[in-house]
């Protein structure tokens, strides 16, 4: 039977005790629009949430300071190491996170005919890989 889905997306919890560096690359950096802040059960700080596509990324910035992820991307550890973002624009979106001080994980590259990626790294050091399909 499986899963019966609602949506045709999924949305993505990242969480962090650098929430204005974090904030200023996802709102600011990448463009996407806080379009609602709400306080996390407990009282140990606040989500925003920022629709990208039919997703939503949940930035949970917390007051306390939880365990820390393994470091180093998709060689670092196992688990969940990054997300893809589809776009149109992969060039500038690599030249604006670099211009912004982002490191620029992997530069542009065809990984597959008609199919270019490229990786930055958030504040925090996750991984963001941009897509673009000819």
């Amino acid at each position: 039977m499986g899963m019966q889905l609602t949506k045709q997306s999924i949305d993505l919890g990242i969480v962090t005790t650098n929430g204005p560096a974090m904030l200023g690359f996802y709102r600011d950096t990448l463009g996407l629009a806080v379009v609602r802040e709400m306080p996390m059960p407990g009282g140990n700080g606040v989500m925003h949430q920022m629709p990208c596509g039919q997703s939503v990324v949940k930035l949970v910035v917390l007051e306390s300071t939880p365990a820390q992820a393994a470091p180093g991307g998709i060689q670092g550890a196992t688990g969940y190491r990054y997300f893809t973002i589809s776009v149109s624009n992969l060039a500038e979106m690599l030249q604006t996170c670099a211009d912004a001080g982002h490191k620029v994980l992997m530069k542009e590259r065809e990984i597959r005919p008609g199919v270019r990626i490229g990786m930055v790294a958030d504040p925090d050091g996750n991984w963001v890989e941009f897509l673009t399909v000819a």
